[in-house]
């Protein structure tokens, strides 16, 4: 009876998809070692001791990841509307007593440690809407379903705007019309929508600039930046974006040094712990180790270096997907493809700003970049990932009226 107990807690991970273990695990070491080539040589002791934290996170997030990969996915359902009540209070308690960091009010100090609200909130807006959007015989033809999936996910992005953060808000946005997406939400509503985010963009662009080239005074483009939910320094990194050339000592210099150190790496890299941008200290060792740690990897690596890391990604990606395949529910399925969402946005977002070709953001590089909150959260959506493909092995399925239902183990 022992010997079946250990098989029954064992089967999981023999079930896991290995090929995205190794994908993660290459990653992680990467990021370890990389957060160490940023920091070795700064003459703050914690800095140059951050990734001594890495490894930690790193490992805790690891436990997390199994112990998520290990229970059942769909017991997740039954905590959702928790999750996200926890969520939202954390996030109203940082705006009152969070700590201050950089200008940004975005932690909250338990027992010592930092912990992040937002990277929390992710994790309880994926599980709400994917609970939300599965619902079987939810009718999204209608617009009020659609709009309290909204209101979901635009209660907790106004909070953490607050903070201010906006590159969460970038995350969490795409997850959102992606998993509507995959729940079969009409193109019509969906295109809506699109065109309604495309026209608050152009408001936003033309509360930036328009003032401005009209000749309004310092007091008026305020204003008017006030009005459409903008700060100073909001209209400051846009600018630099389109024009890093106009404050290249300010508000340009991480854009332009960060191009810099991409470019300079050429076809090999300069080797490990040999990048002259972080050595010199023209890319600030107070963002490297997180935000530009792909700048640190590009320079130090090169292009083939920054080739297999984007090829690693890509296949934890494409796990992901496969995952959502092979879900025998739409929860799982919904989660999976959330997940890969998530995971791309901050993929692409990261990169790209490191490269000019997006504003900087502030948004870190999923399981390379140092943090704890943003690395445990990470290895928990990718655990529910795996928890979704081990189950997609021996759970039945149920059809009824020619659609996919709940499997009946769980449900």
């Amino acid at each position: 009876m022992n010997i079946n107990i250990k098989k029954d807690i064992l089967r999981p991970i023999f079930q896991m998809d290995w090929i995205m273990n190794v994908a993660i695990t290459l990653l992680l070491i990467t990021g370890i070692m990389f957060v160490y080539s940023s920091c070795y040589i700064s003459d703050d002791i914690p800095v140059r001791l951050l990734y001594k934290k890495q490894i930690g996170w790193a490992l805790i997030g690891t436990l997390g990841y199994f112990f998520f990969s290990i229970i059942d996915y769909r017991t997740l359902r039954k905590f959702s509307w928790w999750l996200y009540a926890a969520c939202l209070v954390l996030l109203v308690a940082v705006i009152f007593i969070g700590k201050e960091i950089y200008g940004a009010k975005r932690w909250l100090m338990l027992f010592g440690v930092g912990i992040q609200p937002s990277e929390l909130a992710k994790l309880s807006i994926l599980i709400l809407l994917a609970r939300k959007l599965s619902i079987p015989g939810e009718n999204f033809i209608s617009w009020k379903p659609v709009l309290l999936v909204l209101a979901l996910v635009g209660l907790p992005i106004m909070l953490i705007m607050q903070q201010p953060d906006l590159g969460t808000s970038l995350v969490l946005l795409p997850t959102t019309f992606m998993m509507m997406f995959v729940a079969n939400v009409p193109w019509k509503t969906i295109g809506t929508l699109a065109l309604i985010g495309i026209t608050c963009i152009s408001i936003v662009l033309g509360a930036v600039f328009i003032p401005e080239k009209l000749g309004a005074d310092k007091v008026v483009q305020a204003k008017v930046l006030h009005f459409v939910g903008l700060k100073p320094y909001h209209k400051k990194r846009i600018d630099v974006f389109f024009n890093a050339n106009q404050d290249p000592l300010g508000a340009g210099w991480n854009k332009r040094q960060s191009e810099i150190a991409v470019g300079s790496g050429g076809l090999w890299g300069k080797g490990y712990l040999k990048g002259t941008q972080n050595i010199l200290g023209f890319l600030p060792r107070s963002v490297a180790p997180n935000d530009f740690i792909f700048s640190v990897i590009a320079e130090e690596t090169g292009f083939m270096g920054s080739t297999i890391i984007i090829l690693l990604y890509t296949t934890i990606l494409g796990c992901g997907i496969r995952t959502a395949f092979v879900a025998t529910d739409k929860f799982g399925r919904l989660l999976s493809i959330g997940v890969v969402a998530m995971l791309f946005t901050h993929i692409f977002i990261n990169i790209a700003m490191t490269i000019g070709f997006m504003p900087i953001t502030g948004l870190p590089l999923p399981l390379l970049s140092y943090g704890g909150s943003f690395m445990v959260v990470m290895m928990l959506t990718l655990g529910i990932v795996q928890s979704v493909y081990i189950r997609s092995h021996h759970s039945p399925i149920i059809y009824k009226q020619g659609r996919l239902w709940e499997t009946a183990p769980g449900s």
